[in-house]
């Protein structure tokens, strides 16, 4: 004779409730997965670009390489004047200074020196340098307060300069350029006569040569 079904509605619906609750459950964490999974990715590709922010920050810049000097300021001289830095980062020059910007030719140092005592930064590079490079320098130049030119006879390719300070380097770091800057131009630590004009000097060599 055939067995009895023992099982009553109420057990076989309480089995199906049971099956729908464990159905239901991996499905959440199914669900879960996929989306901590997403996040994750999300995170990784986050973290990814700020870190590349990060890195190419000017804020993470080496200028451990910048030497500094002490010099007086407010001594004005007609003369040409041999300068101990190459280029000058201070001492004597010329009462008028150079006014700021860029320029594809040589400046006088003795002007360049007084824009420097206005708070200057001065970015020189030599005549070879890869024209890719001498466009960061120029853009850079944009700013205020900024000279930009060729100086033939510097021993690195590119030197940075501000009164009292100055850093060399062998290519055209924008990152590292961009914090000498930012550190340098401007600054009331550093600069003997702050705040006053880099425009309406002059661009003229006033300076006899020989």
């Amino acid at each position: 004779m055939p067995r009895p079904d023992r099982n009553t509605p109420g057990d076989r619906a309480s089995k199906v409730a049971q099956i729908q609750k464990a159905n239901a459950s991996a499905e959440r964490r199914r669900g879960l997965m996929i989306w901590g999974s997403a996040a994750l990715v999300v995170a990784l590709i986050v973290g990814g670009i700020t870190w590349a922010i990060i890195k190419d920050s000017p804020a993470l810049a080496d200028l451990s390489g910048v030497k500094s000097y002490e010099y007086e300021a407010a001594a004005h001289r007609a003369e040409p004047i041999e300068y101990t830095e190459n280029p000058p980062v201070g001492g004597p020059h010329h009462d008028a200074w150079w006014n700021c910007g860029v320029y594809d030719e040589e400046i006088p140092d003795e002007h360049a020196v007084h824009s420097l005592e206005h708070g200057a930064v001065w970015l020189t590079y030599q005549p070879d340098l890869p024209a890719e490079q001498i466009e960061v320098l120029k853009k850079l130049g944009e700013q205020d307060y900024m000279l930009v030119s060729p100086k033939a006879d510097q021993d690195t390719p590119v030197a940075a300069s501000s009164w009292g300070n100055q850093l060399k380097l062998d290519s055209a770091d924008e990152k590292v350029l961009t914090a000498y800057v930012r550190e340098f131009k401007q600054n009331p630590e550093t600069t003997p006569e702050f705040g006053a004009a880099c425009s309406s000097g002059t661009s003229t060599d006033l300076v006899p040569r020989s």
